[in-house]
Order: structure tokens, then C-alpha cells, then sequence
């Protein structure tokens, strides 16, 4: 359920800006979607669990901000992020 070490470097070197960047909102809003693609499959087998729903709702909330961010910073950047990640269908 927890994102793996390997997992988390090769998002990290998928999504970042120059080489030694690990906290540009590119970065963070992919670790947060596949934090939150990993919820939502744990909540299909377990539907009750209301404390890991709130994580999940706080994890949506800072990745709204993230999302706000960058959007307001590059357009350009928002755009390929948001069709990188498939996200806003």
C-alpha cells in the first residue's frame, strides 16, 4: 500500500525539472496522484476504513493546491503535467 523507495525515485526522475530536483510541484503532485490511485484501491476491498478516507481527502486537498499553483505559475507546465498524469478528463 505504501509507496515503495524505487517507486517514488522513478517518479521522481519522470517528472523532475533539472537534476537534482526532488521538490518542484511536477514532483509532488505525481507522488501525491499515485498515493492516491493507491487508496483508492485499497478502499475498494475495504470499504469502512474512515480514518485512511481522511487521509485520502487531505492528500486530494494538497494536490487541489498543488494543482492551483502551478497553474497560476505556468500554464504550460500545468497543462503537460495534467496530460502526463491523465488527471482532469
Amino acid at each position: 500500500m505504501a509507496l515503495t523507495q524505487e517507486r517514488k525515485h522513478e517518479l521522481i526522475a519522470e517528472h523532475k525539472t533539472h537534476e537534482s530536483d526532488t521538490g518542484s510541484p511536477e514532483v509532488q503532485i505525481a507522488i501525491l496522484t499515485e498515493n492516491i490511485t493507491n487508496l483508492i484501491t485499497h478502499f475498494q476491498a475495504h470499504k469502512k476504513d474512515h480514518h485512511s478516507r481522511r487521509g485520502l481527502l487531505k492528500m486530494v486537498g494538497q494536490r487541489r493546491k498543488l494543482l492551483k499553483y502551478l497553474k497560476n505559475k505556468d500554464v504550460r507546465r500545468y497543462s503537460t503535467l495534467i496530460v502526463k498524469l491523465g488527471l482532469r478528463r
